[in-house]
């Protein structure tokens, strides 16, 4: 599990494919990465199958399969691209964001970004089964990154409120207007919907 707290932005050094997947070799600040370990990268949860400390901190490498291929942005992977990581948090550490399970619900695509003020706003129109599960002041995961729901502008966007210190430190301070992106819903909201469903139906054929 995560928190949606990006504790690194790493660039992807290489990309080949194998029998385990799409392989990214990405250098990140990382120290003490293990084979086995997992990593949200751009909020999708990979797996460590390798990884080399450098003078900087390290390089590892993940696979993503066609599950996860169908339903993220890393199959249009290029060398050069920069990318959130996570690491996963582990028992007693502080959840500052919101559990985030790197389970990439869909892809988002950003359609409006202006300046009001001191606050950055980002439209971001998301799939239908992603836009079910905001609320007002909800959470929403995005490329990884903790993002409170500022506003539902219109059926199907959502509206973000970047601060600048995310604006800094994730790569959503590049976004523009036409940009993809991972969207992931928040996990509670799933449940609830998933244990409601039974009885909004009933309640419509009453």
């Amino acid at each position: 599990m995560f928190t949606g707290l990006v504790d690194a932005v790493g660039t992807v050094e290489a990309v080949v494919e194998t029998e385990a997947g799409r392989e990214l070799r990405i250098a990140a600040s990382y120290r003490g990465l293990v084979e086995g370990e997992s990593i949200a990268v751009n909020g999708a949860c990979l797996t460590v199958r390798d990884a080399v400390e450098t003078r900087d901190g390290s390089e590892f490498t993940v696979a993503a399969v066609v599950t996860t291929l169908g339903r993220t942005t890393v199959g249009a992977w290029e060398v050069g691209r920069q990318v959130n990581l996570e690491r996963a948090m582990r028992l007693g550490d502080r959840l500052g964001g919101h559990m985030v399970l790197g389970h990439v619900d869909g892809v988002g695509r950003v359609v409006a970004r202006r300046r009001v003020d001191d606050a950055e706003l980002v439209d971001v129109a998301v799939p239908a089964e992603v836009a079910t599960l905001l609320v007002p002041h909800g959470s929403l995961a995005v490329d990884g990154v903790s993002l409170t729901v500022n506003a539902l502008p219109a059926a199907g966007v959502v509206q973000l409120s970047l601060i600048e210190y995310t604006l800094r430190h994730t790569t959503l301070g590049g976004l523009r207007e036409g940009d993809v992106v991972h969207v992931e819903g928040d996990v509670i909201g799933k449940y609830v919907k998933q244990l409601a469903a039974p009885y909004l139906l009933q309640s419509r054929d009453a």
